[in-house]
């Protein structure tokens, strides 16, 4: 699945940090998926400030992330879980469209 560099921020923030064993691998591994290497944070000027992740716009490009069935169910749990305590943020509306919307027309 191609994200950008939004998507993959905001995914990171909406993955559950606490479960069983097993969700906790596959959610370990898409972390590591979604990540940003040294060479990426270099060229896309990455960082923080007062709070905020900012880059440098023109030089990001979409990634490629393995994002499986069961990362897949996850992430769907964790946006309306987050929807439920009204957690959600204006960054998470593509994921919300990407994930629970497709969900929905594939049912």
């Amino acid at each position: 699945m191609l994200l950008t560099v939004s998507e993959r921020i905001a995914l990171l923030s909406i993955l559950p940090r606490e479960k069983g064993i097993v969700t906790i691998r596959i959610v370990r591994q898409l972390r590591e998926d979604l990540s940003f290497s040294e060479e990426e944070i270099r060229a896309l000027e990455l960082r923080e400030e007062e709070g905020r992740t900012l880059w440098r716009a023109d030089r990001a490009e979409p990634k490629e992330v393995s994002v499986g069935e069961k990362a897949t169910d996850m992430v769907v749990a964790a946006l309306r879980e987050a929807d439920r305590e009204e957690r959600l943020v204006e960054a998470h509306i593509p994921l919300w469209d990407r994930f629970i919307e497709k969900v929905k027309e594939d049912a």
